[in-house]
C-alpha cells in the first residue's frame, strides 16, 4: 500500500529539476501533490495529472521570498484539498548562481539569495504551521546542501543561505514537536540534475569528476538519489526523527 495515501504534499520550487523528481516521488505514494513555483507548473501538473488522477494535482504561481504570495498559495491549498500534511521547501536560487569570490559579490544577489533560499522556507513554514497544529500532524523537509557544511570558496551567498536552512530546522523541530510535527533537512551533493546541467554545463563538467572522485559512492548523484529520503521523511516511518540533518551525498563528506 502507498504510504502516503490521503496526505497533501506541498512541493515548492516543484514545476522543474530536483524538485518535480520530489513531486513525482510523494505523489507515487498516494499524496495529492501541490506545486508552487515562479515558472509554469502546467507540465508538472499534466504530467501528475495523467497518472495518478485529475485531483491529484495543483499548480500554483508561487513566488517564496514575498509573503503575500506564500500566505494566498497556502491558503488556496488548504481550500483544495482541506489539509496540509507535508511541506517540501525545495525552492532555490541555485543553478543560476556561479562563484564569486566574496570582494565581488554584489549586495543586490547576496539579498535576493537570502531573500529566497533562506526567508522563503521561514514563510513557508510560518504559514503551513497553523495548519499541522491544527490536526496534530506534519512533516516539514527543508532542503540544504553539503556546501553549507563543507564551505566551497566563492559560494559564500549560496552556502550561507543554507546555513540559515540548518538553524532554521533545529530552531523549529523544537517549537513544533509538542504537536507532532517533524522537521527535518536533506543536505544533498553535488547533484546533476536537468536545470543545471542546462544553465552550467561548463562548470558542472569541471566540477562533477572531482566531487565523484570525493565519494564513497564514486558517480554522479542524480535526482533520483534523493528521492526515497524525502519519501522516508514523509512518512508514517520517520514519525521520530526531527531535528536532523541526512546529507545525501554518497559519502562525500565522510571522506
Amino acid at each position: 500500500m502507498p504510504q502516503l495515501n490521503g496526505k497533501v504534499a506541498i512541493v515548492t520550487g516543484g514545476a522543474q529539476g530536483i524538485g518535480r523528481h520530489y513531486a513525482r516521488g510523494l505523489a507515487g505514494e498516494g499524496a495529492r501533490i501541490a506545486i508552487g513555483d515562479v515558472v509554469d507548473c502546467a507540465p508538472a501538473v499534466q504530467e501528475i495529472a495523467e497518472k495518478h488522477g485529475a485531483n491529484s494535482c495543483l499548480g500554483l504561481k508561487l513566488d517564496v521570498s514575498d509573503e503575500a504570495s506564500v500566505r494566498s498559495f497556502v491558503a488556496q491549498v488548504a481550500e483544495q484539498f482541506g489539509r496540509i500534511d507535508i511541506l517540501v521547501n525545495n525552492a532555490a536560487l541555485c543553478a543560476a548562481l556561479r562563484p564569486v569570490p566574496t570582494a565581488e559579490l554584489d549586495v543586490e544577489l547576496w539579498d535576493r539569495v537570502m531573500a529566497v533560499n533562506a526567508r522563503g522556507p521561514f514563510l513557508m513554514a510560518k504559514h503551513v504551521v497553523p495548519h499541522m497544529k491544527a490536526q496534530g500532524y506534519g512533516k516539514i523537509i527543508n532542503i540544504s546542501t553539503g556546501m553549507a557544511m563543507r564551505g566551497v570558496p566563492g559560494m559564500l551567498h549560496y552556502a550561507t543561505s543554507k546555513g540559515a536552512v540548518l538553524s532554521i530546522t533545529r530552531c523549529l523541530s523544537r517549537e513544533v514537536g509538542q504537536w507532532g510535527i517533524c522537521v527535518n533537512t536533506i543536505a544533498p551533493g553535488l547533484t546533476v540534475s536537468e536545470t543545471v546541467m542546462a544553465q552550467q554545463p561548463e562548470f558542472m563538467e569541471m566540477v562533477r569528476i572531482p566531487t565523484n572522485k570525493s565519494r564513497s559512492i564514486q558517480r554522479d548523484e542524480r535526482p533520483e538519489d534523493l528521492v526515497g529520503t524525502v519519501i522516508y521523511l514523509a512518512s508514517p516511518a520517520s514519525d521520530f526523527v526531527t531535528g536532523q540533518t541526512i546529507l545525501v551525498d554518497g559519502g562525500s563528506l565522510n571522506n
